[in-house]
C-alpha cells in the first residue's frame, strides 16, 4: 500500500510540473494569438511546401490541429522549418512553442534537455538501402562502407552503434539535411 501511494505522488509530482509548464506555453499562445510549430525541413508526407509555399503532411496537419483545439481555427497555425540541428535550441528558446515534426521520444531529452514529450504519432524504423548490384544479404556485410546519414539525429546515433556492436568499420557520410542524405 505504501508503495502504491508512493507510485502515485511521484506520478502527481511530475505531472504538475509539466502541466505547469505545459499551461505557460499555453498562455503565450493565446496571448499571442497563433501556435507556432517546428516542422522538417521538407519531407512529403510530414511537413513540405508546395511550389506556392502551402504545407502539408501529418506534422503539418497535427498543428493545425493544436491550432483548432486552442483557437477553433486550423488556420492559426505559424510553421517554421528546423533542421534536425536546430530543432532543440528552437523550442528551447521559445522561437517555436512545439516541435511536431520528425523527433525520437529518448530519455535523455525528456530529462536532460526538459522537453515534456506529450504522445507519439507514428513509429518508424531503421534500415540500410544498398544497391542491388552489390548483392548486400545483410547489413553485416556493410563493413568499410560508406553510410549517407542526417546530422544530429537519433539515427546518426544508431549507426554508430550498429557498426560498434557488430565490430564493423564504415565512413559516416554526414549531411545537415534529410533531402542531401537522400540524393547521396
Amino acid at each position: 500500500m505504501k508503495k502504491a501511494l508512493l507510485s502515485a505522488a511521484i506520478g502527481a509530482a511530475v505531472l504538475g510540473a509539466a502541466t505547469a509548464a505545459s499551461a505557460a506555453t499555453l498562455q503565450d499562445v493565446k496571448a499571442k494569438g497563433f501556435v507556432t510549430c517546428g516542422v522538417s525541413s521538407g519531407i512529403p508526407g510530414f511537413s513540405n511546401p508546395d511550389d506556392k509555399g502551402e504545407w502539408s503532411g501529418i506534422d503539418v496537419d497535427y498543428c493545425r490541429g493544436i491550432a483548432a483545439a486552442v483557437f477553433g481555427d486550423p488556420t492559426k497555425a505559424k510553421y517554421v522549418p528546423l533542421t534536425s540541428k536546430d530543432r532543440f535550441p528552437a523550442l528551447q528558446s521559445g522561437e517555436v512553442d512545439v516541435l511536431t515534426r520528425n523527433t525520437t521520444w529518448t530519455i535523455s531529452r525528456d530529462t536532460s534537455l526538459g522537453f515534456n514529450f506529450r504522445t507519439v504519432n507514428y513509429y518508424d524504423g531503421q534500415g540500410f538501402i544498398v544497391k542491388k548490384s552489390l548483392n548486400v544479404k545483410s547489413a553485416l556485410e556493410l563493413s568499410g562502407a560508406a553510410v549517407c546519414v542526417q546530422q544530429g539525429t537519433t539515427t546518426e546515433l544508431n549507426l554508430a552503434d550498429y557498426f560498434k556492436t557488430n565490430n564493423l568499420q564504415y565512413n559516416p557520410v554526414v549531411f545537415e539535411k534529410e533531402s542531401d542524405a537522400t540524393s547521396a
